[in-house]
């Protein structure tokens, strides 16, 4: 049941009962397990549009994060029976175990085309609902926005920990977790970097007392306008001269510190096959989205901010919106996309070697002059 009264029949799976949350979709062929435990997804209803998900069922190696977060699934046709070596139970089975939603409908093609005409919006799955379809669209229309949520400390760490650099160890950095996926960390640690990974609302004194080489800002879900903590600690992070990396919400945060503002997506990027492109080079990768706000930064070349100039150093190729940022006067920049590919292409994964050289430089290591 969608917030303007737009109704899709179909069977239930995973847990039964009633969900709500933001409709959106991903157009990702692949990697639905990664989705569903995708912390940027907390507080959304997701709609693959791949036509059969579950095909290889669910296995303890490839989870982002402790559990599932999305608020509901809707899939086109459920596998009926799982076939893979590292399979370990089924897509239902994990659902019902975690208390997740599920329908499968042969609508999914409508409702994709439904929201990219009207917009992401509210909706909710409900399992041989007893009530009116006006109450059920009240009930709806009741549920919380994503504009105005804010949700990177609900699914953020409660407590810091460490994950040790592989191999010699070459830097020390901070990761602010607003909803990090696990590979992330496991990506930074594989280049020498011992990664600190602390809460979302760790102050720029936090973050600083580690005396890290870099800091990382982390994917998460919710309208950045309401990390006010964040951008306040990445403030004192930028004006220490510290290198500063950031994806997907982090990127946004970066947006915010800088003095730009951010808006919603109409439906957002959700899925692993969008292009973007580097306005340095012309190079276009194929890069993991999920998002469904963006920066409002001038692209028609650098602008001032309260730490030098900056200017977007990515674009996407299908609307144009920011794709990412750099400043021209400090060692910082961040990207909207997702380049730990998890899942997705892997065209993007030479920005943590960017990051790691960044930290290599002489003019931004530790004790050094910084610029």
């Amino acid at each position: 049941m969608l917030e303007d009264g737009r109704v899709f029949h179909g069977a239930a799976y995973g847990a039964e009962g009633e969900t709500f949350g933001e409709m959106v979709f991903n157009t990702g062929m692949t990697g639905y397990q990664e989705t569903l435990t995708d912390p940027s997804y907390h507080r959304q209803i997701v709609a693959m549009t791949a036509p059969h998900i579950g095909n290889t069922g669910v296995n303890d190696e490839d989870p982002e994060s402790s559990r599932v977060w999305v608020a509901g699934y809707v899939v086109r046709q459920l596998a009926r029976v799982p076939s893979n070596w590292r399979s370990r139970r089924s897509l239902d089975e994990e659902l019902r175990r975690q208390g997740v939603v599920g329908i499968a409908m042969p609508g999914t093609r409508a409702l994709t085309r439904h929201l990219r005409e009207r917009g992401a919006m509210r909706a909710g799955v409900f399992t041989a609902p007893t009530a009116p379809v006006e109450e059920l669209v009240e009930r709806v229309l009741a549920s919380p926005s994503m504009i105005g949520a804010d949700l990177a400390k609900q699914v953020s760490t409660a407590e810091p920990y460490v994950v040790p650099a592989r191999g010699d160890k070459r830097f020390t950095v901070a990761a602010v977790d607003l909803g990090i996926k696990a590979m992330t960390p496991r990506l930074l640690a594989e280049r020498g970097c011992e990664v600190h990974v602390l809460p979302a609302g760790a102050t720029a004194a936090d973050i600083l007392a580690l005396d890290p080489d870099g800091v990382f800002l982390s994917n998460g879900p919710g309208d950045p306008a309401t990390a006010d903590y964040a951008v306040e600690a990445l403030t004192g992070v930028l004006e220490a001269g510290r290198p500063v990396f950031g994806i997907c919400f982090g990127n946004q945060i970066l947006g915010r510190a800088l003095g730009l503002g951010t808006y919603k997506l109409r439906y957002g990027h959700r899925g692993v096959n969008q292009p973007v492109q580097d306005r340095r080079t012309g190079k276009v990768d194929i890069s993991a989205h999920n998002h469904g706000f963006a920066v409002d930064a001038p692209v028609d070349g650098p602008f001032d901010t309260p730490y030098g100039r900056a200017e977007v150093s990515h674009v996407n190729l299908n609307d144009g919106c920011v794709e990412g940022l750099r400043l021209l006067d400090r060692p910082a920049f961040s990207v909207q996309y997702h380049p730990e590919a998890a899942a997705g292409p892997h065209d993007a994964a030479g920005l943590f070697d960017e990051f790691c050289a960044l930290m290599a430089r002489p003019d931004t290591k530790k004790g050094g002059t910084r610029v």
